[in-house]
């Protein structure tokens, strides 16, 4: 993954006490070390007896919006998932909202990248026999892009494009 996802921890009562005090943490770690890394930043809080905290930002969560009240565990699943499909495990939790349906959506449901929807289109139809019987001098006539349209307008398929690619989900 080309940048860590980070959030940004703020101990709570050094911000209610009118003072900035917080720090930058990878996210792309356990849930047990990032509270570590938390428990060691509001240990050097300039309020004693720091304990409460919030994430105040959050940065390259590839557009997966980190609330100031997201689980650690949480924060943690989603660093994992952009480490494991990168690009694609954001657009899956994006779409979903959820992290297990994400997941489900990457294993059972993601065709993959293409340079376009027409790209896939053919491709998919190769691999699938749908154009078997289609002879090589007919195949130029074919609308690709037109039919991988219906499909995405029909709730068949969905897709985003990031970066020049496009990613293409299954609805079913």
């Amino acid at each position: 993954m080309a940048d860590t996802p980070r959030i940004y921890v703020a101990c709570l009562a050094a911000y209610n006490g009118g003072r900035l005090h917080g720090a930058w943490i990878d996210a792309d770690q356990s849930a047990d070390e990032i509270h570590e890394a938390i428990k060691q930043m509001l240990s050097r809080s300039p309020e004693p007896g720091a304990e409460e905290w919030a994430i105040h930002d959050h940065e390259n969560f590839q557009g997966i919006e980190i609330g100031e009240s997201t689980s650690i565990e949480n924060v943690a699943a989603i660093a994992e998932l952009l480490r494991e499909h990168e690009r694609a495990g954001a657009i899956a939790y994006n779409h979903f909202s959820d992290l297990e349906e994400a997941r489900k959506a990457l294993t059972d449901q993601y065709y993959g990248e293409w340079l376009s929807l027409a790209d896939w289109a053919e491709d998919y139809l190769k691999d699938t026999g749908g154009l078997e019987n289609v002879p090589d001098s007919l195949r130029s006539y074919i609308d690709f892009a037109r039919w991988a349209n219906d499909l995405e307008m029909s709730g068949d398929i969905f897709s985003e494009e990031v970066d020049g690619k496009v990613h293409i989900f299954s609805n079913h």
